[in-house]
């Protein structure tokens, strides 16, 4: 019996030692929040340090600009060949034509031109003695218009230039003052070309019986020369106004017309200068007589002429 009351007597001190060890256990007290305040202080430094007061910082000077630089920039502004900035300025040269009935004028003109050239080619000394003639009055009385007079064939070349050229020269003259179409063409370039062939030659045959009858066939041979020198001269300078008058814009071709007339009425009135100083050393006459002459054989025939032509291609008197 007393074993068993030692045994709880051991069993009941044990446990109230248990007791007491479990009551002294302490008792961790919650962690308070770490504050942020050094960090904030730190980032509100930095952003101070950042912020740099503007009359601290050193000021940059501004780019000198030149006058040279200034103007070019304005005339690359106004000039569009000088454009460098967006979308390149283009100009067709040679646009499409709009008219392609026209067509034909390109073989025309490039068949007068072409016969120009060969007979250039053929008879080169024959164009250096004409121009010479041209140039110089006195020699083509004396030596020249005999080197000239030996040269039928490149002769009879020239004045068949002359009357093809001057031929289609009133036909692109009616075509720039619209008097002209298209479908008659055909039929009025030949018609010109035969008509300036055809008073030539009633001039020619006119000059020749008149030296015969009354006996100057020499004054009538010099003043023959001397009109016919022109008129190959003219033909000649004529070429480059058909490609003109045949091809260029209607601005372009207004202008060499009329610079062409002021060189046709130049020709004319050299040839007269010419005819007159000729006439004078062979006949005695006044300046009055010569006057009425250009007036009844030369000027009158042009006028008749032209208007016939008017009143036939517009039907208005």
């Amino acid at each position: 019996m007393r074993t068993w009351l030692l045994f709880f007597l051991i069993m009941h001190c044990s446990l109230l030692v248990l007791a007491q060890a479990d009551t002294t256990v302490p008792v961790v007290a919650p962690k308070k929040p770490v504050k942020t305040s050094v960090n904030k202080v730190k980032a509100d430094s930095l952003l101070k340090a950042a912020v740099i007061p503007a009359d601290s910082i050193p000021a940059v000077p501004a780019p000198k600009i030149h006058a040279y630089d200034t103007v070019m920039q304005g005339l690359a502004k106004r000039i569009p060949y000088l454009n460098t900035e967006g979308k390149p300025v283009q100009y067709d040269i040679n646009p499409l034509r709009a008219n392609k009935q026209q067509d034909w004028l390109i073989y025309l003109v490039g068949g007068v031109l072409l016969l120009l050239g060969i007979i250039r080619t053929s008879y080169l000394k024959y164009f250096t003695d004409l121009f010479r003639a041209f140039l110089n009055p006195t020699l083509s009385q004396r030596q020249l218009k005999d080197q000239l007079s030996q040269s039928p064939f490149p002769n009879f070349l020239l004045n068949a230039f002359f009357v093809v050229s001057l031929g289609v020269y009133l036909y692109l003259l009616m075509y720039r003052l619209n008097y002209t179409t298209a479908a008659i063409a055909w039929m009025l370039i030949p018609g010109l070309v035969i008509l300036v062939g055809a008073i030539y030659v009633v001039k020619y045959i006119v000059l020749r019986f008149c030296g015969w009858l009354f006996g100057n066939e020499e004054l009538i041979d010099a003043y023959v020369f001397i009109l016919y020198l022109i008129n190959k001269v003219l033909g000649i300078m004529l070429a480059p106004f058909l490609v003109i008058l045949a091809f260029c814009d209607p601005g372009i071709a207004t202008a060499s017309l009329y610079i062409s007339i002021f060189f046709i009425v130049l020709l004319v009135v050299y040839r007269y200068v010419r005819s007159y100083s000729l006439v004078r050393q062979y006949l005695s006459f006044s300046k009055l007589h010569f006057f009425l002459y250009l007036c009844a054989f030369e000027v009158v025939p042009v006028l008749i002429i032209t208007k016939v032509l008017l009143i036939w291609l517009t039907g208005n008197p």
